[in-house]
């Protein structure tokens, strides 16, 4: 009897019913001389630490690093996977040929294998169904083309290589800082590919937390209805870009030279899974877990090709078959594919590119007729679009450019027309998008008239203020674009490929990556934006390793791991350096670093802190550096040690209790502020009656909990700090309500209300208040009669007032 294991049952009845096999019995299908069974994902698994030994039940850094001699399997816990592994045991020691058809990658390797092991199974036999989709042409194709197991080898060390090293790396590392700082009672998750993902997350955070907006003034000047803007270097004060203004006043602008050239926009590539929960993610704000869910239903569905690749070519034979499947999608998009002649098909390089295929080719429609909405209509739209789009002509583009000058300052403007827009006519720009783009003062986009090379004329020159701005939050677009490319920002197509063997992750773990640091309160979603959590802050603090925050080292296991599977590099020296690793990690922070009679740099400039009277602060404060740490915290004092402790290695080691009764833990964000992540609620109930701390092993289950009760409500302190109060020099913290100084225990009342004259107040405006003691003219205030006026917000006194200018003043 041939026996078929599928991945999931779905996918078994599809096999089955290709195969004949119609009797239903009790977990499997029969007939036609085959058995077709299946899993449930990982029916096995490899055994925890205390399933070798007892003795590792309790958490303990003495015993560290556990590295099994020989790692073995056991079944997973849930009751589904149990009821189902005996009856595919019995199936495979009575089989006299095993055909693996579960999914046709790494993991799908890595789950057959681990349950053949587990089996005990000998059938000599073996052989690999490797399916691209589900259609029975592709499964007629697969079992025309089966290959030996043994053919797969290498894809196994290379799957059974990760899992291990995950183990390794993943067990070691969690318990060695839960273990280490077990009196918060909270398990402290870290791993191989989850921690450098947090730690980008957090260093974007303190990115935009330290960043300061430079003001600048350009000048800029219309002509003949074009924007022309100043080719100078921006002025960094008003008075100066007033100065070249006044240069220009009743001066000509005269054109000096007009430049075309034309710019083609090459259709963009066929989707792989990775640039498909992008591209979701940017248009939809779908998260690349829904978008991959979805896409696994279309799969199971036929409409769809395996979505789980890293690849965004097809493969020479596809080349016959994309014809038949766009003339079976013409019935749906009669119009977009009207334009293309099916006998010919422009293949280029971008489309057909065997040696960029490893496991499967790039995600396309089967060209199955299919009804479907929500979020799986918008993935089987976005992939027939952009199947149709990959042979359309290129978006060709003339630009213009033209140079002029008005008593010898030089000025410029662009502009791009559309000279025939190819497969850009498939992407209409969105109208919120257009008008957005047609508001702006100055554009590439702008229409242009023509210009004649030494025509002049009078123009109309203005003084534009505007500020420099932080870098974008990472949504989960722009976080799996540097998981793709090992951390590095690319915009490049080409070396984005050429990236890809050493990305993160896998395009199928990617989005679990995100959907665990989730799930275990490390960061949360605000609106699109991916924002670390005070406890995602406080695991980057406590994690000294700097190769376990690396994500170009882990893009460089991952690359090895590639080498692995295509026979490069011995399985072996691989483990024996993650190995090796796991040792140095634990003997590092086993060495802790001595508190030293310096007070430590500055976390925003890097110098030297010195004492004053009443606080620490940075010896750089001649130089604009503001950095001011006191020697309280919301209430409670800080030891001199305590203090030392913060600036020099960042973290607290133990719990503190503030005067509340709340303990809390205690950490120094890169932005310089003192920040508390709140300790579950549970264990400050045991502390408050006097109980024994709860150790580490017992808030395991909880520690995901605790983790989401406690991300996002840490207290003012936890706030941006905008700058020193004018009152008393702490720092001004963001609130909910207002800017206010963390000193207010104290007694200082500053405040800056986020709403002034039914005006709404930026931080960034709050801060360049704070900086220069007066903003900029401010638009937008209304009186108590509804009339709106301008007024520039400055600081007399310890106290925020408006300045009008002279020719407005509010009628109330």
């Amino acid at each position: 009897m041939k026996v078929v294991l599928a991945e999931k049952p779905s996918v078994a009845r599809d096999i089955a019913a290709y195969l004949g096999a119609d009797k239903k019995r009790d977990g499997w299908l029969e007939g036609n001389g085959y058995q077709v069974t299946w899993a449930y994902g990982h029916l096995v698994t490899l055994k925890t630490p205390d399933q070798y030994d007892a003795s590792y039940k309790s958490w303990s850094v003495e015993v560290l690093p556990i590295i099994p001699e020989q790692f073995e399997l056991t079944l997973v816990k849930e009751q589904h996977a149990r009821r189902q592994f005996p009856i595919v045991k019995r199936l495979f020691l009575g089989a006299t040929e095993l055909i693996c058809a579960t999914d046709a990658g790494r993991e799908g390797e890595l789950i057959f294998r681990y349950i053949l092991e587990c089996t005990g199974c000998r059938c000599r036999k073996i052989s690999r169904l490797w399916l691209q989709s589900l259609t029975p042409q592709a499964i007629r194709a697969a079992f025309d083309n089966l290959r030996p197991a043994s053919h797969y080898d290498s894809l196994f060390q290379a799957a059974r290589c990760r899992s291990e090293a995950d183990w390794i790396v993943g067990i070691n590392a969690t318990r060695n800082y839960t273990a280490r700082f077990r009196d918060s009672g909270v398990l402290w998750s870290v791993g191989r590919v989850q921690t450098p993902v947090l730690a980008m997350i957090v260093d974007r955070d303190d990115e935009i937390r330290t960043f300061k907006p430079t003001p600048f003034w350009e000048l800029i000047t219309r002509y003949r209805g074009v924007n022309f803007r100043c080719q100078l270097e921006r002025c960094t004060t008003e008075s100066a870009a007033q100065a070249l203004l006044q240069r220009i006043l009743g001066e000509p602008l005269a054109i000096t030279g007009v430049e075309q050239r034309p710019l083609i926009e090459k259709p963009p590539y066929l989707y792989d899974l990775t640039g498909l929960q992008r591209d979701m993610n940017r248009r939809y704000g779908l998260s690349a877990a829904d978008t991959l869910s979805a896409a696994q239903s279309l799969y199971e569905k036929k409409a769809i090709t395996y979505p789980r690749t890293d690849s965004a070519f097809l493969s020479s034979d596809m080349r016959e078959k994309v014809p038949g499947i766009l003339r079976e999608l013409q019935a749906s998009r009669p119009e977009d594919i009207a334009r293309l002649d099916l006998t010919a098909l422009p293949f280029t390089g971008r489309i057909i590119n065997d040696s960029k295929i490893t496991d499967h080719h790039a995600i396309i429609p089967t060209g199955k007729s299919i009804t479907c909405s929500g979020m799986e209509g918008k993935v089987y739209e976005a992939l027939v679009t952009r199947l149709i789009a990959a042979f359309y002509p290129p978006c060709r583009k003339q630009q213009t450019t033209v140079n002029a000058i008005s008593n010898e300052i030089p000025f410029r403007a662009r502009g791009v027309r559309v000279v025939d827009p190819g497969w850009t006519i498939l992407y209409p720009a969105p109208a919120k998008k257009r008008q957005r783009e047609g508001d702006e003062e100055e554009s590439d986009t702008q229409e242009l008239p023509a210009f004649s090379r030494g025509e002049s004329g009078p123009h109309e020159p203005t003084v534009r203020q505007g500020e420099t701005q932080p870098p974008h939050a990472f949504t989960e677009n722009s976080l799996l674009a540097l998981m793709e490319t090992a951390g590095r920002l690319v915009d490049d197509d080409q070396l984005k490929e050429a990236l890809k063997e050493k990305g993160i992750g896998t395009p199928a773990t990617r989005a679990a990556i995100i959907e665990t640091l989730l799930t275990r309160g490390y960061i949360d979603r605000q609106g699109k934006a991916m924002r670390a959590t005070d406890l995602g802050r406080y695991l980057i603090a406590i994690v000294q390793d700097a190769a376990l925050k690396s994500p170009e080292l882990t893009g460089e296991w991952e690359s090895r791991l590639n080498q692995i599977q295509q026979k490069h590099l011995a399985s072996e020296r691989f483990m024996a350096d993650i190995v090796e690793y796991a040792r140095e990690l634990i003997r590092g922070s086993s060495e802790t670093p001595a508190v030293t009679d310096s007070l430590g740099r500055c976390p925003r400039c890097g110098k030297d802190v010195i004492k004053g009277r009443t606080g620490y602060g940075c010896s750089g404060w001649r130089d604009g550096c503001g950095f001011v740490v006191w020697p309280t915290y919301e209430g409670m004092a800080l030891s001199d040690l305590q203090l030392r402790t913060l600036l020099q290695q960042h973290v607290l080691r133990e719990p503190v209790r503030l005067p509340s009764g709340d303990d809390v833990l205690l950490y120094m964000a890169r932005h310089g502020c003192i920040v508390h992540v709140p300790l579950p609620a549970r264990n400050n109930a045991r502390r408050g009656k006097g109980g024994r701390k709860a150790s580490a092993s017992k808030d395991v289950k909880s520690a995901g909990k605790a983790g989401r009760r406690t991300s996002g409500k840490t207290t003012a302190p936890a706030g941006e700090s905008l700058g020193a109060c004018p009152l008393c020099g702490k720092e001004v913290i963001d609130q909910k309500k207002s800017y206010s100084c963390s000193g207010w225990r104290e007694g200082c009342g500053f405040t800056i209300w986020k709403s002034i004259a039914g005006k709404k107040i930026a931080a960034s405006t709050a801060r360049s208040l704070l900086t220069k003691g007066i903003t900029s003219e401010l638009k937008g205030f209304k009186s108590r009669q509804g009339q709106p006026f301008s007024a520039r917000l400055h600081v007399v006194d310890g106290k925020v007032e408006m300045r009008f200018p002279d020719r407005q003043e509010p009628k109330s």
